[in-house]
């Protein structure tokens, strides 16, 4: 990615008039989609049950992770819906951040509510590049946003290899 003094400014000016408004929409919406992960995600028996790696960070330690995330796509998508030139582009915006939503409730109904993380863990492939392609594609139009999606990046790729290991160390959930 190469650097403009636009995008400087952009991030160091903050926010222009108008934009909180858009904002609390974008944010009720991620909102909306954290609530149904939420919804999904069961911490049943069965989750109690499985080997997990001493360092997965503590159950309570993902709302407030998830917040601070969905808060940041919210802010990414409002900085590139605002600097995309047509129609088009504002489209293409839309339909990544919503394939970005469909792949974090899949991963979780997979995991959790059918109890299958070694499937989770083929789907966080297609979850992990729901996140890296916006990415790219939203540095066409801001920086600010495409930088705001990386602690996306890289909490998926940790909850990637978090699964992992869960999948390595219950060799009999996926036996059943």
């Amino acid at each position: 990615m190469t650097y403009t003094h636009t995008d400087t400014a952009e991030a160091l000016a903050g926010p222009r008039p108008g934009f909180w408004k858009p904002f609390g929409i974008a944010f009720l919406l991620a909102m909306v989609v954290g609530g149904l992960g939420a919804l999904t995600t069961d911490l049943s028996s069965w989750y109690l049950s499985l080997n997990k790696p001493s360092w997965q960070p503590p159950d309570w330690a993902f709302g407030p992770a998830w917040t601070i995330i969905y808060a940041f796509t919210a802010l990414a998508a409002v900085y590139a819906w605002r600097e995309a030139p047509t129609r088009d582009d504002k489209l293409t915006i839309i339909v990544l951040f919503l394939c970005t939503a469909f792949f974090n409730l899949l991963w979780s109904l997979l995991f959790f509510r059918l109890q299958r993380p070694d499937w989770a863990l083929i789907e966080v492939g297609a979850l992990w590049a729901s996140v890296f392609i916006p990415i790219i594609v939203l540095a066409r139009y801001s920086k600010t946003a495409s930088w705001l999606l990386m602690p996306y990046l890289v909490w998926v790729t940790f909850a990637g290899f978090l699964n992992y290991t869960v999948v390595q160390l219950n060799p009999q959930v996926i036996a059943q």
